[in-house]
């Protein structure tokens, strides 16, 4: 992508001088791609629960204070992903340890980000207050000078493509009701059954299956998405029948903290799969594809979102490969841990799963 490419100029060029430079995105998954980068809530010390009066949870004696203080350069990608009250909280704990009553204490910022993708998750909050999350709607904002990329370096073999993604983005492709927009014919898979337009979807998708699924290439380059995880677990169990090879099963062991009555049976617990967990059964099969859903070690790129191939199945561990990115074909080993206590999950009640 441009936008990667200017990213690793910038960083270039300040270490070629001898500077610092600070390299951070919002997901692990985004940051593993920069050079010697770094979550932006890892980086900054943000606190788990954030508002308008919050502050880093930095001190000014401390090293990451003291690195802050001697960085030139500053770069957050994904900031569009972002809540604007993180970006405010970085901006307040600068000033602090700089003494500064600039933005962000007086330090060069590089933003990077794009608004017409994903915008910052409020949990069940409505279009109102997504767009009040956004940088947009910043003190900050009016600070900022704006730079555009102007051409779509993923999809320049695709133009066609390039401009529908384009309308869609810009509001200018056109609407039936409630905003919907009407998918043109080559790109729809026409529905007469269920099972039968899946099916079709994953052999468009996954052509001669069999064949290829031993290729890095062929696995990583592809992908099926959906909407909602019950979907997505429909659509692993079809594929991981249809995968060669023998099966490997794991299952998952669930506990309840705080439930004396055993108001939540073990059988119920088995039967969800909250976000950011896999499910309770877990099948798997040599050179089968697997996502990441822990920050296990972002530093050699094991984080939340990283691509990787089964290489081999033990009971208490997992020998995968990684695809794509400079750690690509590096081996790894996955134990399986018990989740840490910040893992836990808030339902109605507190939910740990192994």
């Amino acid at each position: 992508m441009g936008k990667t490419f200017l990213y690793k100029a910038f960083l270039a060029k300040v270490w070629s001088e001898r500077l610092i430079a600070i390299a951070t995105a919002i997901s692990g998954i985004a940051a593993s791609i920069l050079p010697r980068g770094r979550t932006a809530h890892s980086r900054f010390k943000f606190p788990i629960k954030i508002g308008d009066n919050s502050m880093c949870s930095f001190t000014k004696q401390s090293g990451t204070a003291e690195l802050l203080r001697r960085a030139s350069l500053i770069i957050w990608d994904e900031v569009a992903m972002t809540k604007r009250q993180c970006i405010e909280t970085l901006d307040k704990s600068l000033h602090d340890i700089m003494e500064c009553g600039l933005p962000f204490g007086g330090k060069v910022m590089v933003f990077g980000g794009d608004f017409r993708q994903v915008l910052p998750v409020v949990t069940r909050g409505t279009r109102a207050q997504v767009t009040d999350a956004t940088l947009q709607r910043s003190y900050l904002w009016e600070k900022i000078r704006k730079i555009r990329l102007s051409r779509n370096m993923r999809v320049q073999s695709d133009p066609w493509f390039s401009n529908y993604l384009l309308q869609i983005g810009n509001g200018t492709e056109e609407t039936i009701v409630d905003d919907y927009i009407s998918l043109p014919d080559d790109i729809v898979i026409g529905f007469t059954d269920m099972k039968v337009a899946v099916n079709k979807l994953i052999q468009d998708v996954f052509p001669s299956l069999v064949e290829h699924a031993t290729s890095a290439i062929y696995m990583s380059s592809r992908a099926i998405l959906s909407t909602k995880n019950e979907h997505v677990d429909r659509l692993n169990a079809m594929m991981i029948e249809r995968f060669p090879g023998e099966e490997k099963v794991y299952h998952s062991f669930n506990t309840i903290v705080d439930d004396p009555q055993n108001h939540f049976p073990i059988d119920f617990l088995n039967s969800i799969t909250p976000n950011g967990l896999p499910p309770h059964e877990l099948k798997l099969k040599i050179n089968y594809p697997v996502i990441l859903l822990s920050n296990l070690d972002p530093n050699n790129r094991l984080c939340n979102g990283t691509r990787l191939m089964i290489r081999a199945l033990q009971d208490n561990t997992i020998d995968a490969k990684i695809v794509g990115g400079q750690h690509a074909q590096k081996r790894v080993f996955i134990p399986r841990l018990p989740l840490s206590p910040s893992d836990d999950i808030s339902l109605p009640f507190k939910f740990k799963r192994k």
